[in-house]
């Protein structure tokens, strides 16, 4: 009897409504903050993006924009969701490593978490409310 009211407090177990809520809430999060932006504001952003990688300004920026707005689109429909995580996660680990190595874990919080959710995204896949799963039936 106390194993099943415990039970009962706990709730089901749904892993897949929660890898939906990471990748959509994730998904917007970047797109709000970051991507949108970008694409709003490109010649502002143009004139003062930060190159780590000497790419060139130009060539940085439509990466960025690929990562902000085309990969976190993919994340959220659950479409090549592994594969759409990577360019994200890439992205943020050049800006906290690179672009803002000062920054304190305090400073930066906002784009570690985003690194957890999208690596936990990574790790785990889409999960059965997505268009991944619709293509593996």
């Amino acid at each position: 009897m106390k194993k099943n009211s415990m039970a009962a407090l706990a709730g089901p177990f749904l892993p897949d409504a929660g890898l939906l809520f990471a990748r959509v809430a994730g998904a917007l999060l970047v797109l709000h903050v970051h991507g949108l932006p970008k694409l709003l504001h490109f010649s502002e952003e143009l004139a003062h993006i930060d190159d780590p990688l000497h790419l060139g300004r130009a060539v940085t920026l439509y990466c960025a924009l690929f990562a902000e707005i085309v990969c976190p689109l993919l994340v959220a429909a659950g479409l090549l969701t592994r594969l759409a995580c990577l360019p994200l996660l890439f992205l943020l680990g050049v800006s906290m490593l690179l672009v803002h190595p000062d920054w304190s874990i305090a400073d930066g919080q906002f784009g570690w978490l985003l690194i957890i959710v999208f690596g936990t995204i990574a790790i785990s896949g889409a999960g059965r409310y997505s268009v991944d799963a619709r293509l593996r039936r």
